[in-house]
């Protein structure tokens, strides 16, 4: 079954860098786009970043664009969100997950996610 494993999360200070990453296992991970999301206390989960299949389009959200960068290793079945800057607002449990194309909704189950906290 479709599995994903996310870690790297921690508390950070404002400013402060962490990098994210989620092993997926169930599906052809080399022929899908995958993406992170973000859950916000009160709030709806929302797309940060998306990586097409090999690596060649992108898709970040205008909150983090310039200081997040997603990336993929296709060999490790690993998907990986660089954060810097990192800001309060940033706060949030991370959850990456695949779908078909940078913009359409994901397809498969949601992980634990990996918890982002920011202090001021």
């Amino acid at each position: 079954q479709v599995q994903f494993v996310e870690s790297g999360g921690g508390l950070v200070q404002a400013g402060g860098s962490l990098t994210l990453s989620c092993i997926a296992s169930g599906f052809r991970f080399d022929q899908n786009v995958m993406a992170w999301y973000r859950r916000a206390p009160g709030k709806e989960r929302e797309q940060v970043a998306g990586i097409t299949s090999y690596g060649t389009y992108f898709d970040y959200a205008d909150s983090v664009k310039g200081r997040f960068n997603i990336s993929r290793d296709n060999t490790k079945n690993t998907v990986y969100l660089q954060m810097t800057d990192l800001q309060p607002e940033d706060s949030a449990v991370y959850y990456c997950n695949y779908q078909r194309s940078l913009v359409l909704k994901p397809l498969g189950p949601w992980g634990q996610g990996t918890q982002v906290t920011v202090s001021s």
